[in-house]
């Protein structure tokens, strides 16, 4: 069984009908395997759901999905020998540490990150799409972009 570790573009993808990820990404959510994620993610998507959005409904039942995520697979708390994993990594790809705080901790629970972030995390092998993920697609069950 593999653990899936979503970023916050994953949990969003899952409440918006217009993105192109959305079917897969609740497929993930809603699927068999665990799936883990990250406090930080608690924050983006009420920032999204609340500013970009303007839909506090939405930022709600996003809140309570992650919620959900941790109680299936974990939440990971940002500390600081993740950030600092997390600044190594970001340094190395030329990504945000917000996008490599998710790959850090991907790694530290031996998951595979998932991601909808085609330029930063997918295009780099550091993540997969949510499709990816639920057409069984990853073949060795180890953690992508791992040492």
């Amino acid at each position: 069984m593999n653990l899936w570790f979503a970023d916050a573009s994953v949990l969003l993808a899952s409440e918006d009908p217009d993105d192109v990820n959305h079917g897969d990404a609740k497929r993930l959510l809603e699927g068999g395997n665990p799936v883990a994620t990250l406090d930080l993610a608690f924050y983006e998507v009420t920032n999204v759901a609340v500013r970009s959005w303007r839909d506090h409904a939405a930022a709600h039942r996003l809140r309570e999905r992650v919620v959900a995520v941790a109680d299936d697979g974990g939440l990971v708390r940002v500390e600081a020998s993740l950030l600092a994993g997390a600044a190594l990594i970001a340094e190395e790809h030329g990504i945000s540490a917000y996008d490599a705080s998710y790959v850090a901790a991907a790694r530290t629970l031996d998951g595979q990150l998932v991601s909808c972030d085609l330029r930063d995390l997918v295009s780099q092998g550091l993540a997969r799409l949510p499709g990816d993920a639920v057409s069984g697609q990853v073949g060795s069950g180890r953690p992508l972009g791992g040492s």
